[in-house]
């Protein structure tokens, strides 16, 4: 079947507002107009969506399901139409995504240095979603860490970091120089499969009033420092690859020269930050 955008937008409208109502004026629209797309996409798709009562809309399984998958074809969808009004005004434009507490400054400056032509911007990724935005077009090029899906990626190492157990000052272990995971054993870890959040601060609040500990990169550690939280290595655990990372299918002269740049100038990094530790 071919799904239809602009229902996909009415029903991603209702998941947000959670009220016919709302969504219909946000979207310009009668309320029955709306209520029959829905009804519509729900007959193509061949399940329920929504669950509606007098008084609140709440999603299905398969509602919330969509819901998620809409923000990513979205994205794509307007990706590709930046895309091609960038080509039409003849604008050159380079999209460098990055994990939290990563940093490509430094590639960027030496980018620039010999591309003077090629706007640049900057998107910090989602923790959950690293590669995605690489697939769905609103990144080019990414400095990300593994794990991740590298289907359809080229990806060249640059380095490695430890990982750190992020506590609460408070904590029972907050005074110990280094841990190993068996001093970590019985401790509620906050992680994806425990309890997803929607950001690293929000990870760090619910760690600061005792929900949780997790263990974190080194740079996150650097990049979110605060006097309620402790950092501490952790003697045993794998440290994390650092990946500079490009869609296979890439091959604009622009987004093979940031990579081959990026890829000599990061890798210098670690021993930078080394020199003022």
């Amino acid at each position: 079947m071919d799904l239809d955008l602009r229902k996909l937008r009415y029903f991603a409208a209702v998941a947000e507002h959670r009220h016919f109502g709302r969504a219909a004026e946000q979207l310009y629209i009668a309320q029955p107009v709306l209520s029959r797309q829905i009804r519509a996409l729900e007959q193509e798709l061949g399940c329920a969506l929504l669950v509606r009562t007098t008084r609140s809309v709440q999603l299905t399984p398969a509602g919330e399901q969509l819901c998620e998958e809409a923000r990513s074809v979205f994205a794509t969808v307007d990706a590709a139409v930046r895309r091609v009004h960038e080509i039409d005004r003849g604008v050159q434009r380079l999209v460098v995504g990055f994990a939290p507490g990563l940093h490509v400054s430094e590639a960027v400056r030496a980018y620039a240095a010999t591309h003077p032509d090629v706007g640049i911007e900057l998107l910090q990724l989602h923790w959950w979603e690293q590669d995605a935005p690489l697939r769905d077009g609103r990144a080019h090029v990414g400095y990300l860490r593994r794990p991740f899906d590298d289907t359809g990626l080229r990806t060249i190492a640059i380095g490695s970091e430890p990982k750190v157990a992020c506590l609460p000052a408070t904590h029972r272990l907050a005074r110990r120089r280094a841990l190993t995971t068996a001093d970590l054993d019985g401790e509620p870890i906050l992680d994806a499969q425990a309890r997803r959040t929607s950001s690293l601060e929000e990870k760090f609040e619910l760690i600061a009033v005792g929900e949780g500990i997790a263990l974190v990169p080194r740079s996150v550690a650097r990049s979110y420092s605060r006097p309620d939280l402790v950092y501490l290595p952790v003697t045993d655990v794998a440290p994390v690859e650092t990946c500079v990372v490009v869609p296979e299918d890439r091959r604009e002269r622009r987004v093979l020269d940031f990579v081959a740049i990026a890829a000599q100038t990061l890798r210098e990094e670690p021993a930078r930050l080394a020199a003022v530790d």
